[in-house]
């Protein structure tokens, strides 16, 4: 993806993104019940790459088809392309997990963006440790094969609610992860940038006394001309 656009989308947040996706008639662009396993690491930017799991049916989900180097989780995560973001439809079932520390730690090593699934992790405690953004609903021990198919690569997907087009832009933070369309990441990037910057003001004005009403929207004459004497000491 554009360099310039991620480094954007790497400097702000999802509620941020979130607002400016709403002002475009888009509401549920925010996936639902994931979260991060460490949230003390970095923006996570990247185009997604999906993988579909359906229910698994009992004589096609043996142990043994871990064994087929055409497994289609397997396959996902050997051809997963450098900066993008995995995202698996689980169809938000934790009860079995999604990958392991294992998978995971091959995605980082092949220099994926990050992991997404809206169903649980297993070996949760290494993945946290492993210096890669990754989210999930929560801790899954059982391996996949025990409710989850894997059976589409790099095709819509839903995942917490949210429709995921192969190439939409995924940004996640310590609040959760949203998906912004491609065709609109550019343009989002540029007035998320816009945004922050402001809303950075405003918490100044706030913390310093300041009223909400006139400021936040900037309605009160003035407001905006001492938005641009901060940024301009800012730097922003």
């Amino acid at each position: 993806m554009n360099p310039d656009v991620r480094q954007k989308l790497m400097g702000v947040s999802t509620a941020t993104l979130c607002t400016a996706l709403f002002k475009r008639g888009l509401r549920n662009q925010f996936i639902q019940n994931v979260y991060p396993l460490n949230a003390s690491l970095p923006n996570m930017v990247g185009p997604a790459f999906t993988l579909r799991y359906i229910p698994a049916r009992e004589d096609l989900n043996t142990i043994k088809v871990f064994e087929d180097r055409g497994h289609p989780q397997r396959v996902a995560v050997e051809t997963c392309p450098e900066g993008a973001v995995l995202v698996m439809d689980s169809r938000k079932d934790a009860r079995a997990a999604s990958a392991g520390s294992i998978l995971v730690t091959r995605l980082m090593k092949r220099g994926a963006a990050g992991v997404v699934t809206d169903g649980g992790f297993r070996d949760s405690p290494e993945i946290a440790e492993l210096g890669m953004p990754a989210y999930h609903s929560r801790p899954s021990a059982p391996t996949n094969l025990t409710l989850h198919q894997a059976l589409d690569i790099d095709v819509p997907i839903g995942c917490g609610d949210v429709a995921v087009f192969p190439g939409d832009v995924v940004v996640g933070d310590r609040e959760g992860v949203v998906v912004i369309p491609a065709h609109l990441a550019e343009e989002i990037a540029g007035e998320a940038v816009e945004m922050t910057a402001f809303e950075d003001f405003v918490t100044e004005e706030v913390r310093g006394g300041r009223s909400i009403l006139g400021l936040y929207p900037a309605t009160e004459p003035g407001t905006r001309e001492r938005f641009a004497v901060w940024r301009a000491e800012n730097g922003r």
